[in-house]
């Protein structure tokens, strides 16, 4: 297992030792000759699938590349009169595919990857579509580094980092740091479906190679058989794409219709048997294992439920935090972590899940906020624009920042950039730029995929998967499968009070009926229940203790209300509770 890191400066040596101070490796001298003013390597002992360096037409490139569509891209390339060596990673492939066909060879890949080329002097950065894997870049004097590792950029002594108290407030906001920001000052994260070009002067050029259209036929069919049958076909490629080569497949199955008809088309589709994974909080407690049995009973999968205690999140808290490249206030971190070891340890090299049915397909989230627009009255005290209004329907502590945060920390963000910035360029129709769609539900979608989808679902399932050196695979996220929805109407998403109606009806004949029809109910996490008991101790060692104390950044009377469970959060005291403990062990895994 690795991850890697790359630089550019004046000399090679420079650049070179950069890397080192970084972690790295220092790379393979041999390809690296003829490379002047950069350095790459692979950092050992951080979980990854780097690879490289590897070099084609003149380019030199390292990268966490896995191809779900590798004859695609050979096809592509054997049109332009290109051969394919017999023996070329998925890395060197993807590095062709750009180097002959440019920006239309990372849009065509379809997969989990991130690539950094070294390109005539420059340093560019490729990030697939709906961002599987991570890349961040950052600037100390004349020098560029990148690296798929944030902790690699920590260490870099030119760069100095500390923490960024606006990337603080994100976090709190959305429970996740929704763009290019990271808790590093000066360092920034490639977004989904872009190229990044750092040039030796400095300058930064970005370009969008892929994005969501939103291309509806007009008019609208009345029969949407047609979306339906597409649909099924896209998803039976999607999930065979993604399905391991001689040995059983691996779906984590939480009893919903997303893992369920994942787990459906996995059961079809593989030649070796099926094997699913559940958790459980305990019976005492509302969930849905009678649905995830019902569905591994019904596809005939080896059927595994996981126990997961209190005691043990408690234990294993600070450790998951660790493996994340920025917090997420998700207390499923652990049960997935979990999760993660018990498919490794039966053997498998990746495992699917049904991640990507919300914020594609229109789950019941998107509610509030078109209840909100139907009730919208221009100029009535009670409006707000639709940025404001979705930063509330999080739920999260963007309402409560003025009670939680000192006055320092309220002080120091008072000319910082609102976090209303990370989700207003969806939320409006217009020709136009890469975030325009027309119809309220789709900019919703769009918003989620671009934001959570990116930055909290995707990215927190890879960095737990990699630590047990395993891949997580999501089909519904798959890029031809997202293309489908936003071309698909509306009102095939979201058909009166069925939500995800479309999906449902392309898997319809795979599961019982009372698996598709049934509403959108969610795992219940006792997380209330964990921090008045298991771990109330701890958060009361970690939140009111003088290292917390001494970042200046959260007001201890605050604190403390919320530890005894008074004041006025409740019944979601626990959630926003746990954003703050959350961050806490994160920013001390980083010794911020």
């Amino acid at each position: 297992m690795a991850r890697f890191c790359v630089c550019i400066a004046p000399t090679t040596g420079q650049a070179r030792a950069h890397v080192e101070a970084m972690g790295g490796s220092g790379g393979d001298r041999t390809v690296m000759d003829g490379v002047a003013g950069a350095g790459l390597g692979l950092i050992p002992g951080e979980p990854g699938r780097a690879e490289g360096p590897f070099a084609a037409y003149g380019l030199t490139a390292v990268g966490e590349v896995t191809l779900h569509n590798r004859p695609d891209l050979v096809a592509a390339l054997h049109a332009e009169g290109e051969p394919v060596p017999a023996r070329c990673s998925d890395g060197e492939l993807l590095l062709r595919c750009w180097a002959r066909l440019g920006e239309a060879g990372p849009a065509l890949a379809e997969g989990m990857f991130v690539l950094a080329v070294l390109d005539r002097g420059d340093l560019v950065l490729i990030r697939d579509q709906v961002g599987a894997r991570t890349l961040f870049h950052a600037r100390a004097g004349r020098a560029w580094a990148a690296s798929t590792s944030l902790r690699a950029l920590r260490r870099w002594p030119a760069l100095g980092t500390s923490m960024n108290v606006s990337a603080v407030r994100s976090f709190l906001t959305f429970a996740y740091l929704p763009g290019e920001e990271t808790l590093l000052t000066g360092v920034r994260e490639v977004l989904p479906g872009r190229v990044v070009r750092l040039s030796a002067d400095g300058t930064v050029t970005e370009s969008v190679y892929w994005e969501p259209r939103e291309n509806i036929a007009q008019p609208v069919p009345e029969d949407p058989a047609e979306y339906v049958t597409e649909l099924r076909t896209l998803l039976e490629r999607a999930t065979a794409d993604r399905l391991p080569v001689a040995e059983p497949a691996a779906v984590l199955l939480s009893g919903g219709i997303d893992s369920s008809l994942v787990t459906a088309l996995a059961a079809r589709l593989h030649n070796r048997p099926v094997h699913t994974y559940s958790i459980s909080f305990g019976d005492e407690l509302p969930n849905e294992l009678g649905y995830s049995g019902l569905v591994a009973a019904h596809c005939r999968t080896r059927h595994r439920v996981l126990s997961v205690s209190g005691e043990t999140v408690a234990s294993r808290l600070a450790e998951a935090a660790a493996l994340l490249d920025s917090p997420v206030g998700d207390p499923l971190t652990v049960p997935n972590l979990l999760l993660a070891e018990a498919v490794a340890a039966d053997g498998a090299s990746c495992v699917l899940n049904g991640e990507g049915g919300d914020p594609v397909f229109g789950g019941p989230k998107n509610l509030p906020m078109l209840v909100q627009e139907m009730h919208r009255e221009a100029g009535a005290p009670w409006d707000e624009d639709r940025a404001t209004a979705y930063l509330r329907s999080y739920r999260k502590c963007w309402t409560d920042l003025p009670a939680l945060l000192t006055a320092q920390t309220l002080d120091a963000l008072r000319d910082a950039p609102l976090p209303q910035r990370f989700v207003e360029p969806y939320l409006s129709a217009g020709a136009g730029g890469p975030h325009r769609m027309g119809h309220l539900l789709n900019q919703l979608l769009h918003c989620n995929l671009r934001t959570k989808g990116a930055h909290h679902i995707l990215t927190k399932v890879e960095r737990l998967t990699a630590s047990q050196g395993i891949e997580g695979r999501a089909p519904l996220f798959d890029r031809r499968v997202v293309d489908h929805a936003f071309a698909t109407p509306p009102a095939y998403k979201l058909r009166g009070s069925a939500e995800k109606w479309i999906l449902k009806e392309a898997v319809r004949d795979l599961l019982p009926a009372t698996v598709v029809d049934r509403p959108k109910s969610g795992m219940r996490v006792p997380v209330q229940q964990w921090l008045s008991g298991p771990l109330r101790e701890l958060g009361n060692d970690l939140l009111l203790s003088r290292q917390s104390a001494g970042r200046g950044l959260f007001r201890a009377d605050t604190v403390r209300t919320w530890m005894k469970g008074e004041g006025t959060l409740l019944p979601r005291q626990g959630g926003k509770l746990w954003l703050v403990l959350t961050l806490e062990l994160w920013l001390r895994s980083y010794a911020l």
